[in-house]
């Protein structure tokens, strides 16, 4: 029996330095968008599953490497922050995107990036979330060398130690949080999600799941729908 081929992206390219893939649903327009943050030591191609997650459901969607990742040139400094919303803006002038509605979506440090990101982004319009790192996290792994990534550490540890995730969820305003963590996490608490969703403004959800690890959120089919939906009601 042939099974059929995956759903590809729409578009490649180079953006601003970033390496992305353009997601574009059939249905008919304005589409949401979704820009979509993979974590620390993984690439653009480790979330296409959830672009066709996005896509399925009307939603247009951005994976992108993040600087010191995948086929990307430079190294990870605090200024991939920004990237998120110059990918934003990208997802935003892509004819038949409603740039009102787009929505980052990040894991681990591509959670933290995600909040971080829509607390100083006018672009972005809400987030979502999976067992986010802090600053804490990001800077132990770099000193134990734990990720796979290029780091630009002379710019990149003062900056984690200046800077609270918290901090940001409090920043977010009206923007919709939807946070997501296994309670089996073992590289993040999740009684840090529990303490971003208690500081951040409504709406903001927390979804704490029994079991699992530090990454069987991030590809669980189910809870991208469950997700999406969460993210299509608070957008109304």
């Amino acid at each position: 029996m042939r099974l059929p081929s995956p759903r590809t992206s729409n578009r490649r390219g180079v953006h601003e330095g970033r390496p992305f893939e353009l997601w574009l649903p059939d249905d008919e327009p304005p589409w949401p968008g979704m820009v979509i943050l993979h974590g620390a030591g993984s690439c653009k191609e480790n979330h296409a599953d959830f672009a066709r997650s996005c896509v399925a459901r009307g939603w247009a969607a951005i994976t992108f490497d993040q600087r010191g990742h995948g086929d990307s040139e430079d190294e990870m400094a605090p200024a991939a922050v920004g990237d998120v919303g110059r990918m934003a803006r990208l997802l935003g002038e892509t004819e038949g995107v409603d740039r009102a509605r787009i929505c980052a979506r990040g894991s681990s440090m591509g959670g933290f990036m995600a909040i971080h990101a829509a607390a100083v982004s006018d672009r972005i319009a809400g987030v979502i979330a999976i067992c986010p790192a802090s600053e804490t996290n990001l800077l132990d792994g770099l000193r134990r060398e734990r990720f796979e990534m290029r780091v630009d550490r002379g710019a990149l540890e003062p900056w984690l130690g200046e800077h609270e995730i918290i901090d940001a969820a409090e920043l977010l305003g009206a923007k919709p949080l939807l946070l997501l963590h296994a309670r089996g996490d073992e590289q993040v608490d999740c009684a840090q999600t529990q303490a971003l969703a208690a500081a951040a403004p409504p709406p903001v959800e927390a979804i704490i799941v029994p079991g699992g690890h530090h990454r069987s959120l991030q590809h669980d089919a189910e809870l991208h729908e469950v997700a999406l939906r969460w993210m299509e009601k608070a957008l109304r």
